[in-house]
């Protein structure tokens, strides 16, 4: 590895291929499951008023990423929500590689203990392929952001895909990556 590889991808290629070839008794490396990408994605709601706060959220994603987002739009038109087909409601950025590994490193080392009464995130919220998606309510817990000019409250999700075929597997993925997951509930009346 050279010298500016991110940490994580370090201790991946390291110690946590190994620590999983074990666990699950893999005999191919190629089985062996892996980070492929994490997907940001700011839904922007109030944007169908007001084009600033897209701006703000852009601006926002940005500084988060250290890449620029792409726009996204409305694919229905929906009169309740003045909403028109086409029109710009949010905005998301896909990091892989590197930048993969040097968000995420952020994010388990110094934001996600920023959240108020933090006690650790859900061990249930994959989607039966490996995937895990993440919701913030806040995007001022990311240090980047200067709170003066992004006073307005913002949520983002944020998706790890890995290339793991079942939920355990990218469960114990990312665990090694330290992911701060809640203590797993003891079953009731167990022998």
């Amino acid at each position: 590895m050279s010298t500016n590889t991110p940490r994580l991808q370090a201790r991946y290629h390291e110690s946590i291929r190994s620590a999983l070839k074990e666990q699950f008794g893999y005999t191919n490396p190629h089985q062996i499951p892996e980070l492929q990408k994490i997907s940001l994605n700011m839904g922007v709601g109030a944007a169908t008023g007001d084009k600033k706060v897209l701006d703000l959220a852009i601006d926002a994603m940005t500084q988060i990423t250290g890449q620029k987002p792409v726009t996204t739009l409305a694919r229905k038109s929906v009169a309740g929500f003045r909403l028109r087909e086409g029109m710009p409601i949010g905005c998301m950025v896909t990091l892989r590689r590197q930048m993969m590994y040097e968000f995420l490193d952020r994010l388990v080392s110094v934001v996600l203990p920023r959240v108020r009464d933090f006690r650790g995130i859900s061990r249930t919220a994959f989607d039966g392929n490996g995937n895990y998606t993440l919701g913030l309510t806040e995007q001022l817990v990311f240090p980047e952001l200067n709170p003066d000019k992004f006073t307005r409250p913002q949520g983002m999700n944020i998706s790890f895909v890995t290339s793991a075929k079942t939920n355990d597997e990218a469960r114990a993925l990312l665990a090694e990556f330290r992911m701060p997951f809640k203590a797993a509930k003891e079953k009731a009346g167990a022998a």
